[in-house]
């Protein structure tokens, strides 16, 4: 079976956001020693907002080792002129699209106001897939996927709030479940465990995690961890979705563990 870690955050400096490992930092060689112990084959780099080099960082990762990491990046959302970097964007070493936060002071309104107008067109004729922490704007990103019907969008941590598990953390999960309808959304169910009250196997959240698979299906159904702020081992994130969530078939765990984001974002890595 194919692992394929759908979110990772490497970094050099910076202070990372609280509910990571307050390191500072963490390098393509901690990733790679941690995903070699894990059994994970590959993993999708998220430059994180905290450290100003983290793209360079990425790309440098991404071209020492191609067949095991690839990268979802960012470009300066407030500057229209940005426009002109999308139809060349995936031809840069490892990366694969866009991951967009909106985690910067005066930016959580952009994907309503229209600050954003001119990216969901721009990267729908160039075949950019964008990433969203969309936990704040779900409703939107359904108008957004009808609007733009080419234009592959992924909901990040299954559309929760940050930080650990709280009253109302799964309120809003019929909003996610709406969006399956739209062929163009997928969901990627990262950060399992740290929305979970309790140790693993974490079965308060396995009904939650079964609704979001029974709504989006394993094809658009993207297992991962954010390892650096999760509760539990890399192998514990991993045997929750392959030995405790019962009702997965074992295609449905091909799928869900690596096969459907690489098919998602048109990338093949050997592991």
């Amino acid at each position: 079976m194919l692992i394929v870690d759908a979110q990772v955050h490497i970094w050099s400096s910076g202070t990372p956001m609280a509910h990571h490992r307050q390191t500072s930092s963490y390098s393509v060689n901690n990733l790679l020693k941690e995903m070699n112990e894990g059994g994970v084959h590959a993993a999708v780099i998220h430059p994180p907002s905290w450290d100003p080099n983290s793209v360079t960082l990425a790309t440098e990762a991404a071209r020492l080792y191609p067949d095991r990491l690839s990268i979802l990046g960012k470009i300066p959302l407030d500057d229209p002129k940005s426009v002109d970097l999308l139809p060349n964007l995936l031809k840069q070493t490892g990366m694969l699209g866009l991951r967009l936060t909106f985690l910067q002071p005066g930016q959580a309104t952009w994907p309503m106001d229209g600050t954003l107008d001119w990216l969901w067109p721009a990267a729908e004729k160039a075949e950019v897939p964008i990433a969203l922490m969309a936990s704040t704007f779900l409703s939107t990103v359904g108008r957004i996927a009808e609007r733009h019907p080419g234009l592959k969008l992924i909901v990040d941590h299954m559309g929760r709030p940050l930080g650990p598990r709280a009253e109302g953390t799964w309120d809003s999960l019929p909003d996610l479940l709406s969006l399956a309808k739209y062929p163009n959304v997928a969901v990627k169910a990262t950060g399992a465990p740290a929305y979970s009250k309790g140790k693993y196997p974490f079965t308060d959240i396995h009904d939650y995690l079964y609704q979001i698979y029974h709504s989006f299906g394993p094809h658009r159904t993207f297992w991962g961890t954010d390892i650096t702020r999760m509760p539990c081992s890399w192998n514990q994130c991993i045997s929750l979705f392959t030995e405790e969530l019962t009702w997965l078939s074992e295609s449905d765990k091909n799928l869900i563990m690596g096969n459907a984001i690489c098919d998602w974002l048109k990338w093949w890595p050997k592991g």
